[in-house]
């Protein structure tokens, strides 16, 4: 598998802030990535250096084998569309949509028109005048139709309401599966995305804390629940990433249950459940539903 970004040692630091801290990873070609983080974890700022747009403060950094930074030859290649995207006051849809082809080698004219109508963008009103989703929807269908080898997407998505979120998500996979390249989704909608994902990358206070395949990570965890003297006899030493428990009933997620102990805990009277990946990684970072922006 060729490593369409290889990151060693990356740190990035504002004054006494550091909001990239020794990461290292590599991303490899045409694959669908999550960089999942709650907000203010650092996922921006590291998409930002991957682009080029900002300097490491330490660390090195090869996107297509080379540095991103102020590199036309790589940059070509990357499409970064993101949540805060700005155009000129002036702009109408239809001025990006023309615009696109002089940046990206890619670009499929068709396939915008058809994302155009699939998100109902009118071409002629000036953008400052759009609704939030409407602005979410012009950055969605420039990160679609460019086609790019490399692309990030940093939660553009969050303007669109929940049907637009699907249909990106199906044109996404869809277009994808015919014209494969390297996708990174930055979000904190872990269950939303989760099914789309081979590989999950996890970032908390700067630094990676994940970064596994997302089909191992997915059967990784089980619940289990059952009463508290059955549950507490079974669990033993295991590793407990959570645990609950109401009068005599007790419910704890672990980690690595091989076949014959699910056919061990089933035998002893116990209820197994899966782990959604977006309960997985909460479990792992320690932190609250809240923090995630998921309501309890």
């Amino acid at each position: 598998m060729t490593a369409v970004i290889e990151v060693s040692g990356l740190t990035k630091r504002f004054g006494g802030v550091t909001a990239v801290d020794d990461a290292t990873f590599t991303v490899d070609e045409n694959k669908i990535y999550g960089l999942l983080g709650r907000n203010g974890a650092g996922k921006t700022t590291l998409m930002q250096l991957l682009t080029g747009q900002d300097f490491a403060t330490t660390g090195d950094i090869r996107v297509f084998g080379q540095s991103p930074v102020e590199n036309a030859s790589v940059l070509q290649r990357v499409s970064f569309i993101k949540e805060s995207q700005r155009y000129p006051e002036d702009f109408r849809p239809k001025h990006v949509f023309a615009s696109a082809p002089w940046f990206f080698s890619h670009w499929d004219q068709d396939f915008a028109d058809q994302l155009i109508d699939d998100f109902r963008v009118p071409l002629n009103r000036r953008i400052k005048k759009l609704s939030r989703g409407q602005v979410s929807a012009i950055g969605v269908i420039v990160g679609l139709a460019s086609r790019a080898p490399l692309t990030f997407f940093d939660e553009p998505y969050l303007g669109l309401d929940a049907v637009a979120r699907q249909t990106f998500y199906d044109r996404l996979l869809a277009d994808y599966a015919e014209h494969p390249r390297t996708v990174v989704l930055s979000t904190h909608l872990i269950d939303e995305v989760s099914n789309l994902l081979e590989h999950v990358l996890v970032i908390e206070q700067g630094r990676i804390i994940i970064d596994e395949d997302a089909e191992s990570l997915r059967g990784s965890a089980t619940t289990l629940v059952g009463t508290k003297a059955v549950v507490d006899g079974f669990v033993g030493v295991r590793e407990v990433l959570h645990r609950d428990a109401i009068g005599g009933l007790a419910s704890v997620t672990v980690m690595g249950l091989s076949p014959k102990e699910r056919t061990d805990a089933s035998t002893a009277g116990l209820e197994l459940a899966p782990v959604s990946l977006q309960q997985l990684i909460i479990r792992r970072t320690n932190t609250s539903e809240k923090e995630f922006g998921v309501s309890a």
